[in-house]
């Protein structure tokens, strides 16, 4: 079991940094529904704790992936959780459903992990 993955370099492949930045994509896509947001939140009657606190977790979501690019093991724990939460926050408070977190996390799990899980050895 310990030698299925002996044959990894710690060198970022093209399908590493491709999933990374799809990823990237998707979370920069929810940062731009959530300007959206704040550019009507006076007519929406969205107070304004909501976007201090989702755009933090939009961060979140952004140094979640760069701390997957240096192969930190905290990154590939604190990506999905504030996907998670950045969903759970829409939903519950805007009652909107995100197509996008659920894209971000279709792809962290059926792409991402694929790219991720032979480098975990790599991982800090």
């Amino acid at each position: 079991m310990k030698n299925e993955f002996a044959n990894e370099n710690p060198k970022k492949d093209f399908g590493f940094v491709l999933s990374l930045i799809a990823l990237l994509f998707f979370s920069l896509m929810g940062v731009g529904i959530d300007t959206d947001e704040f550019a009507q939140h006076t007519e929406m009657n969205i107070p304004l704790w909501y976007f201090y606190l989702i755009y933090f977790v939009d961060s979140l979501m952004i140094v979640g992936l760069i701390l997957i690019f240096f192969y930190r093991k905290s990154g590939a724990f604190l990506f999905p959780a504030a996907v998670v939460f950045h969903f759970l926050l829409h939903n519950y408070y805007l009652a909107t459903f995100l197509y996008t977190d659920v894209t971000n996390m279709f792809l962290y799990v059926g792409v991402g992990l694929l790219a991720i899980i032979p480098k975990w050895q790599f991982f800090k």
